[in-house]
């Protein structure tokens, strides 16, 4: 006797295609090099509210649950994005983060982050170290870090 061993397909719900194209956004984001891939996060960040916790966990299952690659121990840059990417379409934004683990195993991570917690991640937050952040305020012209697409910076520094 044989028992069927799927898993259910949560992008049929009501969200299905726009996590589907979040998702496919991301593959194609995450080709791109790292200060660009920063630019255009910073510019989806604008105008959003921060994630709650509870919002961004909700959406990271889903992208694990919708995309084997995303839910892959290398999918850690594209599930990422993704998980940035399907907030925004809620109007929320988490802290998306790339950098490295500081225990070994040593090596480059992209994560989300929410309420000063990793989301979805095993690692605690002091076991990583960030070297890029986006964040919502980051989409601000003139805040740190927050530049346009030519590079004027948008403003004054503070």
């Amino acid at each position: 006797m044989t028992t069927e061993m799927t898993m259910p397909r949560r992008s049929a719900g009501a969200g299905g295609p726009r996590l589907r194209t979040a998702i496919a956004a991301a593959f194609v984001l995450a080709r791109l090099k790292p200060g660009r891939l920063r630019r255009v996060l910073a510019r989806c960040a604008r105008g959003a509210r921060p994630a709650s916790y509870a919002e961004t966990l909700e959406v990271f299952e889903a992208v694990v649950a919708t995309s084997r690659r995303c839910a892959g121990r290398y999918g850690c840059l594209p599930r990422s994005v993704a998980v940035a990417l399907a907030c925004r379409m809620s109007g929320v934004w988490p802290d998306w983060c790339a950098g490295v683990r500081a225990a070994p195993p040593f090596s480059p991570h992209a994560w989300v982050q929410a309420g000063g917690r990793t989301v979805g991640e095993q690692a605690e937050p002091a076991d990583l170290r960030p070297l890029v952040v986006v964040t919502v305020r980051e989409g601000v012209p003139g805040e740190r870090g927050g530049r346009d697409d030519d590079g004027d910076g948008g403003g004054q520094a503070a």
